[in-house]
């Protein structure tokens, strides 16, 4: 089990990423959250299997109008107790 967080940069605002991600990542049984960052990049932190998490991520790249352009991803401490996946509406983290 491991946790990442990932920032999601290119057209990656107001193209239903982080709904997208939210629907793969309950698919995919991961916890953790994505949220919408000031700089038009998407920042998430996904937490499970790291082979469930990368196909997390094929499967956000996969939407009709997602174009990522970059990911910046790095190995965090896992949360504990965490039990769901949650879209952020402009909090910090």
């Amino acid at each position: 089990m491991i946790r990442k967080r990932l920032t999601f940069i290119g057209r990656v605002q107001g193209v239903g990423f982080r709904y997208r991600a939210f629907y793969a990542a309950l698919d995919l049984n991961l916890t953790g959250w994505v949220m919408n960052n000031w700089d038009g990049s998407v920042i998430m932190e996904a937490q499970g299997q790291e082979e469930e998490i990368d196909k997390l991520v094929a499967m956000i790249g996969k939407g009709t109008f997602v174009m990522i352009d970059r990911i910046d991803s790095k190995t965090i401490p896992l949360v504990e107790d965490e039990r769901s996946f949650k879209v952020r509406h402009g909090e910090e983290y």
